[in-house]
């Protein structure tokens, strides 16, 4: 700003007021920590803002082509809790900042999250730290997890529609190297509500109504049927998980025509 820069710091309390000698508090020790971090020295790092770190403070507005006045004015450093994407610039060139009250530009953090919202209904699918599946816009696969769940209200889309209630869930990829080169994409996201490993299934039309009540299958063995009672489980995929006497993987099963 009027040619001179705006720098990041890492913190996570914000900037603001002016820091100079005899400024207490931790947005002073934030400071420091990020000087020294820098290379400065020659101070304690602590809540208080003392001669030795105005001398740092000096040291470092020379590196950056500042006035050397041993005090970080209000506005010249942006804590931000860790490193930042410049997301777009919202100021033209020509126009005015004054007073804070116009836009400059708009920055989100580097890791790449995917945010889906889901109805209140599908509430069950967003527990936090489970496993998910994110199919990339060039068809590619790769593992996720989830990381925050909240509730949203979404307005509504029109003047007199009621609001709805959302629940926003952000995921974050195992690897993020796997989306190098995505800024921005619509994506799918696929959630697993539950999961059985190592059981029996066959296609759900297989399923048959027996007359005592419950479910069956025909099995089909030689030139001859028969029907085995069953106890159904998980339906996923067009195929349902079976268990019951006498069945064994890779039996034969009547399908109705």
């Amino acid at each position: 700003m009027d040619n001179g820069p705006i720098v990041v710091m890492y913190g996570d309390v914000v900037a603001y007021r002016p820091l100079g000698t005899g400024t207490r508090g931790p947005d002073v020790r934030q400071l420091e920590a990020n000087l020294q971090a820098l290379g400065y020295a020659g101070f304690t790092v602590d809540d208080l803002f003392t001669a030795s770190t105005g001398t740092a403070v000096r040291r470092w507005q020379k590196d950056l082509g500042l006035t050397q006045t041993g005090a970080v004015e209000q506005g010249r450093v942006l804590f931000a809790a860790g490193p930042v994407r410049v997301d777009s610039v919202t100021a033209s060139v020509d126009g005015s900042t004054g007073g804070g009250e116009h836009e400059v530009l708009k920055y989100t953090g580097t890791t790449r999250l995917v945010t889906v919202r889901l109805d209140v209904a599908d509430q069950r699918l967003a527990r936090k730290g489970a496993d998910v599946q994110i199919r990339l816009p060039d068809g590619k696969q790769v593992p996720g997890r989830i990381d925050r769940v909240y509730t949203v209200i979404q307005p509504a889309n029109t003047s007199d529609g009621p609001p709805e209630t959302k629940v926003e869930t952000l995921v974050v990829l195992n690897d993020p190297n796997a989306a190098a080169g995505v800024e921005a994409a619509v994506v799918n996201v696929v959630f697993t509500a539950a999961e059985r490993k190592d059981v029996l299934t066959v296609p759900i039309a297989a399923l048959v109504a027996l007359a005592e009540g419950g479910y069956g299958v025909e099995v089909i063995e030689g030139g001859t049927t028969r029907y085995v009672r069953v106890e159904t489980g998980l339906f996923a995929g067009g195929r349902v998980e079976i268990s019951g006497d006498g069945l064994t993987a890779g039996m034969t099963v009547g399908m109705p025509a």
